[in-house]
């Protein structure tokens, strides 16, 4: 499944394309945490019957009471720690993100994850169990599973319904790369604005990325430099810049932020603090 554009409209009225993981990211990335889940535990269950220290009634409550008790903990915890991926995530490349441009919150992330147990895991493990009397039962749950595995395929935004309701969205996370053409030419301009490490400091290379995007065009059009107008207003309030800032010396102002930006996040990086967009201080 090829990948489809989203439009992202963050705080900073900056829009941000991006592109909706594909239906063989999202399952690759689930088989590799199920292994990851499910692979220490089988380990630990082969040693426990080859000790043959339960039977095989209380092996099987014992399974399936830490395949819930490790599962649940490991994909809310791991999207907590590292924004939105979990290990699997982080392998194939794609991550969590708010649908509306903000920073991904806990509730989110609880919430998406709780309604994966409703949606798939825990009726894929009563049929496993088979702790049921009728087949009718066992015939719903396959049902519905398949349904709302299926829920992704019928709607733009390839949203599963955990998605629907914690308004989140799974896109792809290409490899960071600011592209060096544009850089060199910065860096040979003259510096007509000089920020502050605290001002630098503000962003990250999520947004600088989306800076060098707008700086790969001057503007032509009225709206175009209406956008840039709004972009320099955004990041002066942003960075609590002071200084007057005429409409002649907007386009300056963005490319010797970008350069100064530029350094200032490469001098970080040799330090080992990457940091990935404006939630850095926040931990996320």
């Amino acid at each position: 499944m090829i990948g489809r554009p989203a439009n992202i409209l963050p705080p900073e009225a900056v829009p941000i394309r991006l592109e909706i993981a594909s239906g063989g990211a999202r399952f690759g990335a689930q088989a590799l945490d199920i292994l990851i889940t499910f692979g220490g535990l089988f380990l630990l269950f082969w040693a426990l019957i080859w000790a043959n220290v339960l039977d095989w009634s209380m092996l099987a409550t014992l399974f399936f009471l830490l395949v819930f008790l490790i599962r649940v903990p490991y994909y809310i915890l791991s999207e907590l720690v590292w924004n939105g991926r979990t290990i699997g995530k982080r392998i194939v490349r794609i991550k969590v993100i708010s649908a509306d441009g903000q920073r991904l919150t806990p509730h989110q992330i609880v919430a998406r994850n709780l309604m994966k147990e409703v949606e798939v895991f825990m009726p894929a493990t009563t049929l496993l169990s088979g702790s049921f009397q009728s087949g009718w039962v066992g015939l719903a749950l396959t049902l519905w599973m398949i349904l709302v595995l299926c829920v992704p395929l019928f709607n733009k935004r390839r949203q599963r319904l955990g998605d629907m309701i914690a308004g989140t969205l799974v896109v792809d996370q290409p490899t960071a790369v600011l592209l060096p053409d544009l850089a060199a030419t910065q860096s040979t301009a003259g510096v007509g604005f000089v920020f502050q490490p605290e001002q630098l400091d503000v962003y990250g290379r999520f947004e600088l990325q989306t800076l060098e995007q707008i700086l790969r065009n001057r503007p032509k059009t009225e709206e175009q430099r209406q956008r840039v107008s709004d972009v320099v207003h955004t990041i002066r309030r942003k960075i609590k810049f002071e200084e007057d800032v005429a409409a002649r010396d907007e386009w300056d102002f963005l490319t010797d932020f970008y350069r100064q930006q530029r350094e200032f996040l490469e001098s970080r990086h040799l330090f080992g603090d990457t940091r990935e967009d404006k939630f850095h201080k926040t931990g996320s």
